[in-house]
């Protein structure tokens, strides 16, 4: 991405896919490539745009602001604002939004609009536990409906994977705010170099052996 600065102020954004005129002297699209410098270009006002992401934060979790650009001490910056942290809790419909003709059909006052980042991670570990349980819920369904005895070894597997489940959305509705949150899912060096352990907080689904 580069910028035309004229007179300490940036005029325009060339895409740099296509030549531009500067000071009534047209010049190809070569300008934006290795056959010019970053000095030579810089004396004609032609600035190769510096990112600044130090406040860009994880999208899964925060909005981030557009970029705002702006020239000083010789070079062209965007930089991003502050982050709003995503909702943690559902976002349901109110009676303005019902007098503005905002529900969307099939759904009324008190339904949920949005659904917040606990929601979402929650049903995220639903899908996953149903997934780790699916292979052996034939052995399940048997026992129930002929009466026959499960192998104890799978029943216990799957009763440990529920209660996994049930530990990692309850940690999910401790959380106490979006970092906290996003910490749960982080996986991190516990170990040391020599001897690493990968893992989140959040923990990991019991293995059937």
């Amino acid at each position: 991405m580069f910028a035309i600065v004229e007179s300490g102020s940036i005029t325009s954004m060339p895409s740099g896919n296509k030549g531009v005129e500067i000071d009534s002297v047209k010049h190809s699209s070569d300008i934006f490539t290795s056959k010019w410098t970053e000095a030579e270009r810089n004396a004609i006002g032609v600035y190769t745009v510096e990112i600044d992401n130090t406040n860009k934060k994880d999208t899964e979790y925060y909005i981030n602001t557009d970029i705002t650009y702006a020239f000083g001490s010789g070079k062209v910056t965007g930089t991003y604002g502050t982050a709003t942290a995503r909702n943690m809790a559902d976002t349901t419909w109110t009676s303005q939004d019902k007098t503005d003709g905002k529900i969307r059909d099939g759904e009324d006052v008190g339904d949920v609009a949005i659904e917040g980042l606990k929601t979402v991670k929650k049903r995220i570990i639903d899908q996953q536990c149903a997934s780790k349980l699916a292979d052996s819920d034939w052995m399940y369904i048997k026992a129930g409906e002929e009466g026959v005895s499960m192998d104890s070894g799978w029943k216990t597997w799957r009763a440990s994977v529920r209660t996994k489940c049930n530990s990692m959305q309850t940690q999910i509705d401790n959380a106490a705010n979006v970092d906290a949150l996003a910490a749960l899912f982080t996986y991190t060096n516990t170990g040391t170099e020599e001897n690493p352990v990968i893992e989140r907080p959040l923990g990991e689904f019991p293995v059937k052996e």
